[in-house]
């Protein structure tokens, strides 16, 4: 193995205790799910891109109908932005000049993606969205400050957003204050680097690892060394850089699977092979408009020293031989159903140290019928008179003060430090059992970010809508929210009920996984006139019995969103009217 993929730790030690979208159940790990084609020729795995002065290039025999943003690409080198100090002379260039030649124009609307700059031209023009990587969704009390101050500046235009991803996206962000963002940032240890376009996304995590008393394994020591390995040490990586799509990764370390392994390209699923411990994998899942899908067995166990060979194989692989045409078909499933399971599977270990990759272990740690547990509210940790506390960030949404106000109670009654988590809320753990009552009397939890918020409002998610996103179609974030409560005058609900809300078929907010989800459309009102409305999904569902929802009804005008949910919640998910429960008192 070569000595800077080696994985510089012991495997950690087990726990004691025990309409795109059609619906698919995830597989158990040692069963393979992907179909196995036909001998592919010999022509079709040459590698498509090539290094050139150390970035990855497509050759030039493989560039007929490849799309805009390959193109892109090719004219110019988005990495130089970062690796050769681009963004110093871009952001000293008005925004005026910048629109009026094709290069930089595409600059700042694609190629600053590589550094996590979305611009917003279509609803804040000349404002940016920027998107941190934070594996394992930690963060510290200065990251946080710091991220406050940022957007503190923007005024009404700045305010942060935790998103799917257990990740830091901050808005209103304008170029000339890029460079010395980007020098705050590496200040306090973030980095925003290859957080967009065709990338690897933010890698995901238990979000109670190092302290829950039942989790298999902790993640952030991998996810950790996955994301230094994607970003170079944020110096950059450019051997991951010119993939075909976006890409994202998980490491489980819960029977509750809250990092959602089914829907990532590639899950590392803790199993034990002949006493080691290591993880099977899973591949491919992802969301797109035209297709969803969940992840497939690749019929493979790594120790945990390949954590980082593995996900470099299959990086390459996948880099090397995926499409470059048509978007909607350039995720890395369709190579793998193109090439078959075993095909791609022999890519892989073409691309691993000494050409060696284990078949899946049959010992896999995580139990199938688990209960998944709610992080809400005061738990105790693994360390004797510790306990961490679960708090509701309605919608993912905050602003300075109050991310101010977060950082000064992770110092004050913890040890300086925050978690994410995939459904857009935080923990704040580490929290001393003597100093619990006064934490939970403070003004924050108690007017802003509840650790007790209704059972609705506990699963609610939502993207980030038309407010700021030129592709929703529809306003997300407030809606979910009127909706919600709304609703919640209506039907008194007992058990989780996770609705989740997204703009647009992107599925940013990951509708398929939801119990209830609505994805924005144009609908029809009663007059017939257009009016923003929804397609609702039913039946997602997550965990080991995963289950992606399908459509129930199509072109909701969003105005009767409330009743059709009510309806929902009291035939399929046992709630009760309300009239009828204070008859009943």
């Amino acid at each position: 193995m070569s000595p800077s993929l080696s994985v510089p730790f012991l495997s950690p030690p087990l726990s004691s205790a025990a309409p795109c979208c059609r619906a698919t159940r995830l597989a158990a790990a040692t069963t393979p799910v992907a179909p196995v084609s036909a001998e592919v020729e010999a022509a079709r795995l040459e590698p498509r891109v090539e290094e050139r002065d150390r970035y990855w290039v497509l050759k030039e025999k493989f560039r007929g109908g490849i799309n805009v943003q390959e193109k892109m690409k090719i004219e110019r080198e988005p990495m130089k932005l970062f690796m050769e100090g681009g963004i110093e002379e871009l952001a000293k260039i008005s925004f005026e000049e910048l629109d009026k030649a094709k290069d930089t124009k595409d600059d700042i609307d694609v190629r600053l993606k590589w550094l996590g700059l979305f611009h917003r031209r279509k609803h804040h023009y000349g404002r940016f969205m920027m998107r941190l990587k934070l594996p394992n969704g930690v963060t510290t009390s200065a990251q946080t400050r710091y991220l406050a101050s940022v957007i503190r500046k923007y005024g009404k235009d700045g305010c942060a957003d935790v998103t799917t991803r257990q990740n830091w996206q901050i808005r209103g962000v304008v170029l000339p204050d890029v460079p010395e963002i980007l020098k705050g940032l590496a200040e306090v240890g973030l980095t925003s680097l290859q957080s967009g376009m065709d990338n690897v996304r933010n890698p995901v995590g238990n979000p109670l690892a190092g302290i829950d008393p039942l989790e298999i394994v902790d993640t952030r020591p991998y996810t950790n060394l996955l994301s230094q390995y994607i970003t170079g040490n944020s110096l950059g990586n450019p051997n991951v850089t010119n993939l075909p799509r976006k890409w994202n990764v998980a490491v489980v370390g819960t029977h509750d699977l809250f990092e959602h392994p089914h829907i990532n390209d590639l899950a590392y699923m803790p199993a034990t092979k002949d006493g080691r411990f290591g993880f099977n994998l899973l591949v491919g899942g992802f969301f797109s408009p035209k297709r969803c899908t969940e992840a497939v067995t690749l019929d493979a166990w790594v120790s945990a020293d390949d954590v980082i060979p593995v996900c470099k194989a299959i990086l390459e692989a996948y880099r090397d031989l995926g499409f470059r045409g048509n978007r909607q078909k350039t995720r890395m499933m369709w190579l793998i159903d193109e090439l078959g399971i075993e095909g791609f599977r022999s890519e892989v270990v073409k691309r691993m140290p000494f050409e060696d990759l284990e078949r899946a272990a049959s010992e896999d740690l995580v139990k199938k019928q688990w209960e998944r547990r709610d992080y809400m509210g005061v738990h105790p940790q693994k360390q004797e008179g510790l306990s961490y506390v679960g708090l509701h960030i309605p919608v993912g949404r905050l602003q300075a003060d109050d991310m101010d106000e977060l950082a000064r109670l992770a110092d004050e009654y913890g040890t300086g430090e925050l978690r994410l988590t995939v459904e857009q809320n935080i923990i704040l753990p580490n929290v001393e059992n003597s100093r619990i009552e006064a934490l939970l009397k403070e003004p924050l939890l108690q007017n802003t970010y509840s650790p007790t918020p209704s059972i609705l409002m506990r699963g609610l998610v939502a993207c980030t809508g038309n407010q700021f996103c030129g592709q929703a179609i529809i306003e997300t974030k407030a809606r979910a929210m009127k909706v919600t409560e709304e609703v919640e005058r209506h039907v008194a609900v007992t058990r989780p009920v996770r609705m989740h809300w997204t703009g647009c078929p992107n599925t940013c907010a990951q509708v398929q996984v939801a119990d209830i989800g609505f994805m924005g459309c144009m609908a029809r009102d009663e007059n017939g006139k257009p009016c923003e409305g929804a397609d609702v999904f039913l039946g997602g569902r997550i965990g080991s019995d995963s289950h992606l929802g399908d459509v129930y009804k199509k072109s909701v005008p969003c105005k009767d969103l409330v009743p059709l949910v009510v309806d929902l919640l009291i035939s399929q998910f046992g709630a009760v009217p309300r009239e009828r429960e204070e008859g009943e008192d």
